[in-house]
């Protein structure tokens, strides 16, 4: 239940988070005045916010996909831009699309809060949804997200805590897995950088490590004719094209301006239906 009505005025909260360096300073207001209980909690979220926690860790949740996605503090906090990596998958493994029969197998690598998963299930009729994060803070959030999907979440390092009836059937496997280089992680918005874990945003010296391992083990897993959606940025994209090719996948690379988004796809060739 909202302060209603609030002894703090809505002007007094949206200057504080305007000298605070709140670019959207009154959208921000209008949340914050929603989840408040009591004024002294307004106050609270507010000190929290201005302090510089994000938004999503001070609300306890973020807007993806048209979903309400809890966001612990600590957790990655899901990006607008991951959007389309979502909208990419799903194209590609609706009921018409999906390789392996008509409830589509999804597996979401480097889950952080779950939200990519929970948004596929939402997108797609009677996904057979897994997700994976190594840090068991994502994992128990990601469990709240993707249990009303009937998915489940395991705690691990990439392909390593799935199950191994898995190999071979897995129509879309995504993953938002860490790209950027280590040294440029000084160069983060503070939000990022002080309160989102390391593992979930140092993708080693160039940035691809991580995407590299995903991309080796990825044909073992996926069915024929399936399809690793790798997040990446423009910059990075010619070398996770690589990667992926030279892993057996066949690349290409989907571009999204609004929401400056960059997704690199490696299909498992499908040699059933190759002539000869």
């Amino acid at each position: 239940m909202s302060v209603s009505p609030s002894p703090v005025p809505r002007s007094a909260v949206v200057t504080r988070l305007r000298a605070a360096g709140c670019v959207f300073a009154e959208d921000e207001a209008r949340l914050l005045i929603s989840a408040a209980r009591t004024p002294a909690d307004l106050t609270a979220l507010v000190d929290r916010r201005v302090a510089g926690v994000p938004l999503e860790h001070v609300l306890g949740w973020a807007e993806f996909c048209g979903l309400r996605v809890a966001v612990d503090p600590g957790v990655f906090v899901p990006r607008r831009r991951t959007e389309f990596l979502v909208r990419q998958a799903a194209a590609l493994t609706g009921p018409a699309a999906a390789p392996s029969g008509p409830r589509p197998v999804v597996v979401d690598l480097c889950c952080g809060s779950g939200a990519v998963g929970a948004a596929l299930a939402a997108a797609l009729d009677g996904v057979e949804l897994y997700a994976v994060d190594i840090d068991p803070t994502a994992v128990r959030c990601a469990r709240r997200n993707i249990a009303a999907a009937g998915g489940q979440v395991y705690a691990g390092d990439l392909y390593e805590p799935l199950p191994p009836a898995l190999r071979g059937r897995v129509d879309a496997l995504v993953a938002n897995a860490p790209y950027v280089p280590t040294e440029a992680i000084g160069l983060l918005p503070p939000e990022a950088r002080l309160h989102e874990p390391r593992v979930a945003l140092d993708g080693g010296s160039d940035g691809l490590d991580v995407q590299r391992r995903v991309a080796a083990a990825a044909p073992r897993w996926l069915a024929p004719g399936g399809h690793l959606l790798v997040e990446t940025s423009e910059l990075q994209a010619p070398q996770t094209v690589e990667t992926l090719a030279r892993n057996g996948l066949i690349p290409r690379v989907a571009r999204s301006a609004a929401l400056n988004a960059t997704v690199v796809i490696g299909t498992r060739p499908n040699l059933g239906n190759q002539p000869g």
